[in-house]
């Protein structure tokens, strides 16, 4: 077979489509608009809701910040009345440690447990000495570690056994 007589049979088999261009590119055009639209839109909507939560975030941190201070301004009294008064300072102070305490457990705070072994999760050893007590037991606490919540805050600095010397 020729070329021609392919392409002559090719012609005769596929039916031949009109195509409406104008309307295919205004369907085409009304379609794009349409998306673009819907994305405007929906960007617009999602910065809208960034702002938000970015907002929302600042005022549960501007309300918890408040919620501390007002735990803590007893304290700040409780401090100012004791160097006022003339008499049993230690008392004073005895009272003030005891409030500041309750204020900080009161919003989560504990103090890291150092009896027993050494945990580097927990505490920092800060020096190894020679003991009677078991190598890695924590022999000394230099600094209270805390804990807020179950993130550690500060850990405990401690001195712990290099065992016995001998």
């Amino acid at each position: 077979m020729t070329d021609d007589r392919l392409e002559a049979e090719a012609a005769e088999e596929a039916p031949e489509v009109e195509v409406d261009e104008a309307v295919d590119v205004e369907s085409i055009a009304r379609e794009r608009d349409e998306y673009l639209d819907a994305l405007q839109r929906l960007k617009a909507e999602f910065d809208n809701y960034r702002k938000r939560v970015a907002r929302d975030q600042q005022e549960l941190a501007a309300r918890a910040h408040e919620r501390l201070v007002r735990e803590l301004v007893p304290v700040l009294d409780d401090l100012e009345r004791a160097l006022a008064h003339e008499g049993n300072l230690e008392d004073g102070i005895r009272l003030i440690h005891r409030q500041l305490d309750e204020a900080l457990t009161k919003e989560g705070l504990v103090e890291v447990d150092t009896a027993g072994m050494f945990d580097p999760h927990t505490q920092e050893a800060l020096l190894a000495q020679p003991s009677d007590e078991v190598e890695g037991t924590v022999i000394e606490v230099l600094q209270k570690g805390y804990l807020l919540g179950d993130r550690v805050l500060r850990p405990a600095r401690v001195v712990i056994s290099q065992g016995s010397n001998g």
